[in-house]
Parts: C-alpha cells; structure tokens; sequence
C-alpha cells in the first residue's frame, strides 16, 4: 500500500518527465504551485512553466492559445476553482474552440474538507461531463495517475482531470495498470451486484466487495476511471449479469457518476439501483474521512446497503 505519493504528486513527477523529452508540453498555474507540487517543475524548466497568479480565467485562455500555436499545455490549479472561476473559458476557449489543453483539478471533491464549500469541488464532474467536447477522468491511485499523465501528453483534445489530496492505497501494481480512456476496469468479478467507483471511491468499493464475501455475496467492482467518454458496454452487461447496481463518488448526487450510470441503465436494461454521494446540501466542515463517514462513503455502509438490496 502506498502512503507516502498522493496522486497530484505522481501527476507532477511524470509530467516533468515527459516534459523534458517534450518541449512542447507547458504547465501553467495560477498561484498554486505548491497545491499542485509544481515547484520542481517550475525550477527545472522554467521555459515550459507559466505562473498568472490568482487568475484562473486567464491561465484557462493563456492555455488555449498556447493549443492553438501547437503547445501541449496542463492547466493546473484546485478544482474547486478551475470548475467554477473559469467555467466560462473552459466551455468557449477550450470546449467550444475544440483547443488541446488538459486541465488538471487537483484537491478535488472534499479535500479541502476543513476549509469549506468555499473550496469543496462536488460540481465538477456534473458541469464537465454537459460540455460538449470534454472527456472526463478520474484517477484512482498513483499507478494510474502515471499511467494516465503518459497517455494525455499525446492524446488530442480537451480533457478535465480531477484527483484528490491526500495519498490513497494502490488499487494497482506498478507493473499491472490497465488504463484506456473510456474503457472501465472490472477489478473483481461477481454475479450477485455490481459496485461502480470513481477516483478515490475506488478503494471503497474494492473494500465493500471484500466484506460482502463474508455475506455469501458475489460481488462485481468497476473502476468508472472515464465519466466521459462513459463505458456504456460494461455498465448494461453489468446490469444484466447481477441485476443490481450501486455507485459511490466524491460528488454530488446529481450529475456524476450516479448520474451517468443511470441514464444507461434505465435506458438499456433498468434493475435495482443506489446512488451514494453527497446529498443536496452544503457539505459539512471537517476532514475527508469524517466528510465520507457523515455522509456514508464508507464500505460498511455499501455493504448493509447490497444486503438489503439483495435480499
């Protein structure tokens, strides 16, 4: 298990990488180097770095043109800001524009838990995923963080990343990371529920199939990584193979991964269906595991809810 990397900070470590083999590839911020862990970065190419102070608007637009004169541009700042400060330039100069800027959200959903709605991010993926044009990913740990910063150097289009703060446990191996965008991961099989979990959910729903074992229950796990474009094959194969679902996200319960699975589900083949998130309300103050407790992300909740979904 992995406790000392959080993703944000694979992120960065393989874009620097990948950016001194590439000149091309920039990394713009707008104050927030150290949120980001962009400080390496920033010292040991400062050609390939741009800073705009606290100006999220304008490092969205900066980016964008940079796209346009064939740069590979990161934009990288807190979630919470870049999915509302520059909502407008993300949707017109990056979406609407059809510009190659990937924007990295980090400190996504409640990871900023003491600080407040103010910087809490459970909107994100519900406005990204209503833009045409933008593909949207979460990853799970740091093995398909790597993984995933390797495949957007190169991959054409805009894209909007959100990952956590803090160091998660590895769902995969360094050596064994399958990671497609659109592509879901099943990582256990099971016949009885399907459990669907997205970015730092994953873990949950990986422990929850753990525990209901000792239930009698076969449970299958999905690592959704790509909200959009959405694996509807494994979603509506999962449906008919167990004929109960339940998805679990760092995000509201309108517009996310909830959402998306159960636009395919009742469209497809409609079974049984939970959806755990957070409820229409301001987010209560505190640390992440208190916020997933308060509200449920938690495995023990998962599971009485499979049991009484089963039975």
């Amino acid at each position: 298990m992995n406790t000392n990397i959080p993703c944000r900070k694979m992120f960065t470590n393989t874009l620097l990488e990948l950016a001194r083999k590439d000149s091309d590839v920039i990394a713009i911020t707008s104050d927030a180097r150290g949120s980001v862990t962009l400080g390496d970065f920033a010292i040991q190419l400062p050609q390939q770095f741009v800073e705009t102070g606290i100006a999220e608007q304008n490092e969205v637009s900066i980016a964008a043109g940079l796209a346009a004169c064939g740069k590979k541009p990161f934009v990288c700042a807190p979630a919470s800001f870049l999915s509302a400060r520059s909502l407008e330039q993300i949707k017109i100069d990056v979406a609407y524009s059809n510009t190659n800027v990937k924007i990295i959200g980090v400190s996504g959903g409640v990871s900023y838990g003491p600080l407040g709605s103010s910087h809490h991010s459970l909107h994100d993926i519900a406005v990204m995923r209503a833009i045409p044009g933008i593909c949207v990913i979460l990853p799970c740990d740091i093995h398909q963080t790597r993984k995933m910063t390797k495949a957007l150097v190169d991959y054409i289009g805009p894209v909007y990343v959100r990952m956590g703060r803090n160091a998660v446990p590895d769902i995969y191996t360094k050596n064994d990371t399958p990671f497609d965008i659109g592509k879901a991961n099943t990582i256990m099989e099971g016949k009885d529920i399907t459990i669907m979990g997205t970015g730092e959910t994953v873990k949950i729903a990986f422990e929850a199939g753990i525990l209901v074992k000792e239930k009698d229950i076969s449970a299958r796990i999905i690592d959704m990584h790509t909200i959009k474009p959405l694996d509807k094959e494994v979603i509506i194969k999962a449906a008919k193979e167990t004929g109960h679902i339940i998805t679990i996200e760092e995000h509201s319960i309108y517009g996310g991964l909830g959402a998306a699975v159960s636009e395919q589900i009742v469209q497809n083949f409609p079974v049984s269906m939970r959806v755990i998130g957070i409820p229409d309300e301001p987010a209560i103050t505190g640390t992440s595991p208190e916020i997933f407790q308060h509200y449920g992300l938690t495995a023990d909740n998962i599971v009485n809810i499979a049991i009484k979904m089963i039975d």
